[in-house]
């Protein structure tokens, strides 16, 4: 194997012909019994040193291997060395922008490879200029680096550093929702992690108390992970000094979930990676009060290495915890997100409809006298119609064809065959999303999703009159016509309701296994959309925030119900609306039907999914 290659002894260091820059190829091996004057780690340092074209500090990157887990590119697995019979330790950092999670991965690798502060050569795992790895892997993707044993390791095993996105940066809670997408994505990959030794929070030291971002952070991150993994939380600190972090105080106030020590004190190590990369040379002759700054230097880079090895010492003492619940968690929000996305277009429908029968009611109020002598006259409504609309996003869609209607706009399926297994299917393969529930291969990625427009349009009396009187088969009176209007208001006003109550069940869900669900009621579900409503400013704004504020006077009924606190009278009160509703409302349940379908151009759906009997 080694035929015509070159081999040279050395003793006690290492010949000229082994640092000879010509040479294509140099493997050593050595004998050593590793200790600090050595001769060889001399010369090893001088050689490295002659490789950085004289700068007195080199950057040296690893060898790593990549490989993508999945079609995008934004799971990724980066191995350095061979395959071990060492055991391994699996751990996920996470943290907001600018925390200084990367040097501190940086940091990590280099205490495991030994780097010691006098060495004039440190070892770069992820850029902290162009924020890649030498993998190329962005920091908009979840990598997992998989660090294997070797002799001479500063750990006694191996590892597995699973780097996260920064969450809570420039580009908002978009980002932040598309980072929670990115780790789901990257724990339901075939042959991914199955289980995780500790999850790090990295998070800095000054934070003397928590902003509503910083909160928001915080509560976005642990919504992730199930609840059998707070004991496996610890918080790594970092831009420490010698004192105590006053992140801890902001912390406990905060109720973080997290694993605690013997006095209930939140488990954290602390780092200043400031040190990590300075130049830690002095030239001859140099005045020592001109590198004060080297004993700081020095300091931070031992309370770093210090925190490092108990961190590492203790992380076999933890449980390794199966992802099996924090993938149900991630599962349930996934879909939790796609069925919000997709009721909320059918809501904005019904309050449109809502505000139509509203208009047609005052209308027709208006000219009681012509609809008396049958004569004809016409009013103005606002109505929902599909438009659309190119999708620049760079995510995958999921359109149903039959309904116009866009069920997921960020499916991880590109292909057509493969959306049976899209987040808006149900296990029997019908859309749990789409107002028609169509079965999943009428279903397509395409290039543009669908979104409503609401536009006004003209409407006569005698249009009225025979629709209602299509749906009854008899002749409606004025009487009849105000008593159908009175109750196909109701109708519609208890679908909204659903609507939203369903999606208020799957943060119920969330409530049962998450870590830090979200706590809103349906009450407090409606006030955002309330607040959104008021943000954005679109046509029709008004009308649907005062019929959202109706259907909120309902909800807030049902919470007092689910909680015991409903009055007597608020009982009768609910009680007489929903007798009423279903003993008047049995003649109008396929006129609504065919409206929530045809507000979308679609077929007609079943009522069922709403609480209602099937009336075609």
């Amino acid at each position: 194997m080694l035929a015509g290659f070159k081999v040279v002894s050395s003793a006690s260091q290492f010949d000229s012909e082994i640092l000879d820059p010509e040479a294509e190829h140099v493997v050593c091996f050595m004998v050593t019994s590793l200790k600090e004057k050595e001769p060889y780690l001399l010369d090893m340092s001088s050689y490295l040193d002659s490789l950085s074209n004289g700068t007195p500090m080199s950057l040296h990157n690893l060898k790593l291997s990549e490989e993508n887990l999945n079609q995008d590119g934004n799971c990724r697995r980066v191995r350095f060395g061979y395959a071990s019979n060492k055991g391994n330790r699996t751990i996920m950092m996470i943290g907001a922008t600018g925390a200084g999670k990367t040097t501190l991965i940086n940091g990590m690798i280099n205490y495991i490879l030994g780097v010691e502060w006098t060495d004039n050569f440190r070892f770069v795992l992820i850029d902290e200029q162009t924020q890649k790895s030498q993998a190329e892997s962005q920091t908009s993707a979840v990598t997992a680096y998989e660090i294997n044993h070797m002799e001479g390791f500063g750990v006694p095993y191996s590892l597995t550093i699973v780097d996260t996105p920064g969450f809570g940066d420039t580009r908002g809670i978009k980002h932040d929702q598309r980072i929670t997408g990115l780790i789901r994505d990257f724990f339901s990959q075939p042959g991914g992690i199955d289980h995780i030794d500790a999850i790090c929070f990295v998070t800095q030291a000054s934070l003397a108390r928590l902003t509503h971002t910083q909160r928001y952070v915080f509560d976005s991150i642990l919504s992730i992970f199930g609840k059998d993994i707070a004991d496996n939380i610890v918080m790594l600190v970092t831009f420490a000094d010698g004192q105590s972090p006053p992140v801890l105080e902001a912390i406990k106030a905060s109720q973080i979930p997290c694993s605690v020590n013997g006095n209930g004190e939140p488990t954290y190590f602390k780092f200043n990676n400031s040190a990590l990369f300075v130049d830690n040379s002095r030239p001859k002759g140099a005045n020592k009060n001109e590198f004060e700054s080297d004993d700081f230097d020095h300091m931070f880079w031992k309370m770093g290495s210090y925190s490092l090895g108990q961190f590492f010492k203790s992380l076999p003492s933890f449980s390794p915890k199966s992802l099996v619940l924090t993938q149900e968690v991630l599962k349930e929000r996934q879909e939790l997100e796609v069925a919000i996305e997709g009721l909320q277009p059918q809501i904005n429908a019904g309050l449109t409809k809502i505000d139509e029968i509203k208009k047609i009611k005052y209308a027709l109020e208006q000219h009681k006298a012509e609809m008396e002598a049958n004569k004809d006259f016409e009013y103005e409504i606002d109505v929902t119609n599909p438009v659309q609309e190119l999708n620049t996003s760079g995510m995958y869609l999921t359109n149903c064809q039959n309904c116009n209607f866009t069920c997921h706009d960020s499916c991880i399926y590109a292909n057509d065959k493969d959306k049976d297994k899209c987040s808006a299917m149900d296990k029997k393969g019908y859309c749990k999303v789409c107002p028609g529930n169509c079965v999943w291969n009428v279903h397509f990625n395409q290039k543009y999703k669908w979104t409503y427009v609401t536009t006004k349009e003209k409407r006569t009396y005698n249009e009225l009159k025979q629709r209602f009187e299509e749906a009854h088969g008899e002749v409606m009176t004025t009487k009849n016509i105000f008593e159908q209007l009175e109750i196909e208001f109701s109708v519609v006003q208890e679908i909204v309701f659903e609507l939203i109550q369903k999606s208020h069940h799957c943060l119920e869900k969330l409530k049962v296994i998450a870590l830090r669900p979200n706590p809103l009621s349906a009450p407090d579900y409606i006030d955002l959309m309330i607040e959104s409503e008021k943000r954005e400013c679109k046509p029709g704004f008004q009308d649907r925030i005062q019929s959202l504020m109706e259907v909120r006077q309902k909800a807030e009924i049902v919470s007092k119900m689910s909680s015991g606190d409903l009055l007597p009278e608020e009982w009768a009160q609910y009680g007489s609306r929903y007798s009423s509703r279903k003993v008047k409302g049995k003649g109008v349940f396929g006129t609504v039907k065919d409206w929530l379908c045809s507000a979308f151009k679609g077929p007609l759906g079943d009522m069922k999914q709403y609480g209602y009997p099937s009336m075609l």
